[in-house]
Order: C-alpha cells, then sequence, then structure tokens
C-alpha cells in the first residue's frame, strides 16, 4: 500500500492515540451538549406549545436541526467507536491498522443520507441546500464537528430566545394585569367607567392590549426578541417590552388619576357640608340684613337704604347637583363642581355681610351719636354745669330726636354738634376749667 492515499498520508501510532484522544474529549463535550439541549426547559415548553408567526417557523427548522444533530452523532460515535476497536486489536498497529485508521480519522468516513439534511432545512456541509435528488453525503470527522457546531448554535440560539421571553414577559405581563384589574375595580367604586370617564376608556383599553399581547408572547416569544448587534453567541439579546412599558405607563397614569378623584372622595363630604355652612350664613346674614331694613326704615327719616336681594337659589341648585354626583360616586364630576362652589360661596357671604353692613350704618351713625351726646353729658356732669339750662334745653332736644321714630339722622347730627358747641363754650368760660379748645365743628368724643 503506498504512503499516501486520499486522506493524506498515513498516520503514526502517536498520531493515532492523539487524534483518538482529542477526539474522545470533542465527543464526551458534544454529548454533554446535546443532552443539555435536549433537556433545556425552553425546548420542552417549544415542544408542547401551540406556536405561530416566526416561532413556528424557526421552530420547525429548528426541530429539525436537532434531529440532524443527533443523527451526525451517532454516525460520528459509529466512526469514534470503530477507530477505537481498531487500535485496540494490536499494541502496536501494524501497517494496514494504521492505513485504515487515517481514512477513519482524516478521510470521509461518515456518510449521511441526503434525506435528512433536505429535512432541516439547514445548508448542507459543503454548502447550499441538501436537494431531495441527494441520495447522500459523505463527511470527514472535523466537517461533521463544524456542522453539528453551526447547528447547535442555531438551535440553542432560538431555544434560549423563546426561553428568555417566556421567562420574562408572561409572569410580568400577568403582574401588570392584577394591579390593572384591583385599578379597575378602584376605579369603578369612584364612578371611573369606560363612557363616562377618560381613565376608564384607558383601562378598557389597555385591558384588551395586556390580553392580547400576553396571547402573542405565549405563541410567538421570538416576534418579541431583540438579537444584540454584532453579537454572534447563542441567546445575545433580550426580551423586546416595548408594547408592555407602554401599558404599564399608561396604567400609571392612571392610577394617578384615580387617587386624585380618591382624594375627592374623602374629602368630599367635609366640603360639601362646609360649602352648606358657608351658604347657610350667608342666608343668614341676609335675612338680617333684610330684618335691619325694616328696622331702619321704620326707625330712621329721610335716608336712602339699599334694596336686600333673596338667596342665591343658583349655588343651591349647583349644591344639590354636587350631592347628587357625590350620591352616584360621579367624583370625576365633582371635582370642579365643588371647587367652583367653594369660591362662589364665599364671595356670597362677603356680600352678604357687605348688604348687612350697607343696610345697618344708619342705625350705626344713630348709634354713634347717641354715645357722643352721653359721653359729653357725663363730662358735663363731673365738672357740676349738668344743670346750665342751655345745656339741659339742647340735651333734652337732641335727645328727643334721637330716640324718637322716625329719627332725622341730618337734623338730630346738627343737635349734638350744637350741644357740644355749647359744653366747649361753658367749660372754656367756667372759672378754674382750662379751655378745651372745642370748636363748633369739634366731633371727637370728650376727654378723660
Amino acid at each position: 500500500m503506498a504512503d499516501t492515499d486520499p486522506a493524506g498520508p498515513v498516520m503514526d501510532r502517536d498520531e493515532v492515540d492523539r487524534a483518538l484522544a482529542r477526539l474522545g474529549q470533542e465527543h464526551e463535550a458534544i454529548e454533554t451538549s446535546l443532552l443539555a439541549l435536549q433537556d433545556h426547559a425552553g425546548r420542552r415548553l417549544l415542544e408542547g406549545a401551540r406556536l405561530t408567526g416566526v416561532t413556528a417557523e424557526r421552530w420547525t427548522s429548528t426541530e429539525a436541526a436537532i434531529t440532524l444533530l443527533w443523527t451526525y452523532f451517532d454516525a460520528y460515535t459509529d466512526v469514534l467507536r470503530r477507530a477505537r476497536e481498531i487500535r485496540a486489536r494490536r499494541r502496536w498497529s501494524s501497517r494496514e491498522d494504521l492505513v485504515e485508521l487515517t481514512e477513519l480519522l482524516r478521510g470521509e468516513p461518515v456518510t449521511v443520507a441526503g434525506s435528512a439534511a433536505a429535512t432541516s432545512n439547514a445548508p448542507t456541509l459543503h454548502g447550499g441546500q441538501a436537494g431531495p435528488g441527494v441520495l447522500s453525503e459523505r463527511y470527514s470527522l472535523s466537517t461533521l464537528v463544524d456542522r453539528m457546531n453551526e447547528l447547535y448554535a442555531t438551535s440553542l440560539d432560538m431555544v434560549v430566545a423563546a426561553d428568555a421571553v417566556w421567562s420574562a414577559l408572561p409572569a410580568r405581563i400577568d403582574l401588570l394585569s392584577a394591579e390593572l384589574r384591583r385599578t379597575s375595580g378602584l376605579a369603578h367604586s369612584v364612578g371611573v367607567r369606560p363612557g363616562e370617564h377618560p381613565a376608564g376608556d384607558d383601562l378598557e383599553r389597555i385591558t384588551r392590549t395586556l390580553k392580547k399581547l400576553r396571547e402573542q408572547v405565549v405563541s410567538d416569544p421570538l416576534a418579541f426578541w431583540k438579537p444584540a448587534e454584532g453579537s454572534s453567541a447563542p441567546g445575545g439579546g433580550k426580551p423586546d417590552t416595548t408594547v408592555y412599558d407602554r401599558e404599564a405607563r399608561a396604567l400609571e397614569d392612571v392610577r394617578r388619576e384615580i387617587d386624585a378623584v380618591l382624594a375627592v372622595r374623602q374629602d368630599a363630604e367635609k366640603r360639601i357640608v362646609r360649602l352648606r355652612d358657608v351658604l347657610s350664613r350667608a342666608d343668614r346674614t341676609l335675612a338680617e340684613a333684610r330684618t335691619a331694613r325694616g328696622e331702619v326704615l321704620a326707625k330712621i327719616a329721610a335716608t336712602e337704604v339699599p334694596v336686600v336681594s333673596g338667596p342665591p337659589t343658583a349655588l343651591q341648585e349647583q349644591l344639590s347637583t354636587a350631592a347628587e354626583y357625590r350620591r352616584h360616586a360621579q367624583w370625576h364630576r365633582l371635582s370642579p363642581l365643588l371647587e367652583s362652589l367653594e369660591q362662589k360661596a364665599e364671595d356670597e357671604l362677603l356680600r352678604a355681610r357687605e348688604s348687612l353692613t350697607a343696610v345697618t350704618a344708619p342705625l350705626a351713625v344713630r348709634a354713634e351719636l347717641r354715645g357722643r351726646l352721653d359721653a359729653y353729658r357725663a363730662k358735663v356732669s363731673r365738672h357740676g354745669l349738668a344743670e346750665d339750662p342751655l345745656l339741659v334745653e339742647r340735651y333734652e332736644k337732641a335727645r328727643r330726636m334721637l330716640w324718637s321714630a322716625p329719627c332725622d339722622l341730618r337734623a338730630a347730627e346738627q343737635a349734638v354738634l350744637r350741644y357740644q358747641q355749647a359744653v366747649a363754650e361753658l367749660l372754656g368760660a367756667a372759672p378754674g376749667v382750662p379751655g378745651q379748645g372745642a370748636g363748633p365743628d369739634d366731633r371727637r368724643g370728650p376727654g378723660t
């Protein structure tokens, strides 16, 4: 037999032993990887799932590739076993043994039926596709290992990607759906419902989107996989959470809206009670103003008294509407109405107080004149001048005007001023009494 053949130079015993040792380690590593792929949780899930879309297409190809992997591995195992049997025949291998071993270890000893490679929908070891017309192909062990590495990497990439999506997204979608159900229940309790409030419409849309998203993720996980740019490692990438993240943000916005509505619900009763109190005070003040106006018209003559308006019926109607909103849990409508009513009620109370002040102004003037007259009367009494005829006359005249009805305020004020003038003149002329400097227009109270 010549020293050379299609497999190259004949290997010596040391080369054969080293090659068998390397192939044995390689065989063990490949077997470990294939068993790990076989037991991978993602592969088991893919095997039992109802797949659609790109995942269904890739899994069909991947299943065929995994089957072909085991076919290649079995062929590789057979060649390695035959080579080990030949080497074990003799301690010192004959040349015939070495030629046969060289053919097995360096030649193309592996024959694979063409239908197996064609079924995998994967490129053949020599490039291109294994068509249906190819009966078989022959491969070297090194070429077979390269092919197994290639098929293993693409198969593992698909399995890892699907498993990563299934591990990440459905659980997160379920958690978000649970939060969505809690939020929807709370929203319904505060009157935030579809068709009645924008947040209710958002909750309905989020519910539909999450349901559809979960169905798509379960049936077509690879549609939600983003491969890492420039990475050739199996499973390089991450789940695409774009839709999930968008709906999570939308739900957070709705939760904030619900919190605002809840704040209105918690304070609504107190605010309505406070509004009723403010409007009741305004009504009582207006009623007091109307009573005071009748008194002023009866007791004060020749005075313009402003008309007092009735209670604000519009505000009472709006308050009744607010109570209806509260009873029917329409908090989203109640909130702006309460804010408007609170400002209007305060304005109404201020208006009522101003009306009472304007109506009772003549009575206040009369009370001030009475007080001034009595104060000057007390002053002259302290100086022993209370019985002075002029002072008695002017005091009685002013007093009759101020304590009779109807009272002419203008005339009464002139009478009080004349009494003040007489007091000032008398006190200034009395022996031992220093001048007071009180002129006819002095309207201040008496000195002490």
